[in-house]
């Protein structure tokens, strides 16, 4: 058997390995951008919150509680937002755990038959070492042996 009948498997289990971690990566940061616009919303909405003493009419003080419920609004969605890209980021965390599982596996597998195939190798030269001998040794018998 090829020493390297593994290189195809181990190249395409690092490809797989690198996707995920490149789309591990694309999470992470689409995780992080959510995160800052949850933390603008609520600093947004923390801002408005506070009661405005400059406010002098009814129909200011009806939009500014309809904007800050618009705010509110905005900022229960981006709190779901950040809860489905934590759950994206999570998903690829464990698919990249699972790729590197399967490369390195892979990698044991090829050391593992490698060992195996330096040792038939061995046995096989020692094999044919000990037949060169013996015949060597029955040549010189028979050569001594009229």
């Amino acid at each position: 058997m090829p020493a390297n009948r593994f290189d195809p498997l181990l190249k395409h289990a690092e490809t797989c390995e690198e996707k995920a971690a490149r789309q591990y990566a694309e999470k992470l940061k689409a995780l992080s951008d959510n995160e800052q616009r949850l933390h603008e919303l609520a600093r947004y909405a923390a801002e408005y919150a506070a009661p405005d003493r400059g406010a002098s009419t009814a129909a200011l003080l009806v939009n500014r509680q309809r904007f800050r419920e618009r705010v509110q609004s905005a900022l229960d969605q981006q709190k779901t937002i950040v809860e489905r890209s934590r759950a994206n980021a999570d998903l690829e965390r464990a698919r990249l755990l699972l790729a590197s599982r399967d490369s390195k596996a892979l990698e044991q597998l090829a050391a593992s038959h490698r060992v195996r195939a330096a040792r038939a190798a061995g046995k096989r030269e020692q094999t044919s070492l000990d037949d060169l001998a013996a015949r060597q040794h029955r040549s010189r018998r028979e050569r001594n042996d009229p």
